[in-house]
């Protein structure tokens, strides 16, 4: 049992790295404010939580952004940015890691990934309109923004970009996923042994 625990960090510890190594990957969507940025950095939290449970996800999640933010952050230092990311992530990895856990087929993954990419669109959405952007504006000095300037920021880039950016994720890692499938399913069988 100690050596399963000592393996189990050591994993996570490793898929926090490569998470954060590919935060630093990060790129643009042409159509999308630019300060919305596309990594890859869920699908270790997504192998993470395959392998290990929804915590093990949460801990790569958290440890990623506590990387990114300590290593890359600017003078500021107000890390609205990492706790929205650490937000999305675990909005779009625990669903799909429960949908999953029910279904366990690759159709089933493809199920849960969409359904993974619906909870954290709409979930950002919402802190965006409420949380994100006025905290943004508050903290960073942005130009002031009504009620209906922010709900149309959330309407036609937030929300469309999470859809997007969730696609993207999801069709990258069924690409992984169905070459690493065997892997997962043989080292969870080892973890629950």
């Amino acid at each position: 049992m100690k050596k399963l625990n000592v393996r189990a960090l050591v994993s996570i510890g490793m898929l926090s790295s490569i998470g954060f190594v590919l935060m630093l990957l990060n790129f643009p969507l042409p159509p999308f404010p630019k300060f919305l940025m596309v990594d890859f950095s869920d699908i270790p939290a997504l192998i993470a939580a395959l392998i290990f449970g929804p915590g093990a996800a949460i801990l790569v999640e958290f440890l990623k952004n506590l990387l990114d933010y300590i290593l890359t952050s600017s003078d500021t230092g107000i890390p609205i940015g990492h706790l929205s990311n650490f937000v999305a992530g675990v909005m779009f990895v625990i669903p799909t890691y429960f949908i999953y856990e029910k279904l366990k087929t690759k159709k089933g993954m493809t199920v849960a990934l969409i359904t993974g990419t619906v909870t954290m669109a709409i979930v950002m959405s919402v802190l965006n309109y409420f949380v994100v952007l006025p905290a943004y504006i508050l903290f960073m000095g942005f130009p002031a923004m009504s009620g209906e300037e922010i709900r149309q920021m959330v309407v036609a880039g937030i929300l469309p970009f999470n859809m997007v950016k969730g696609l993207i994720i999801s069709i990258v890692f069924m690409l992984l996923f169905a070459r690493m499938g065997t892997w997962i399913g043989k080292q969870r069988a080892v973890r629950q042994a």
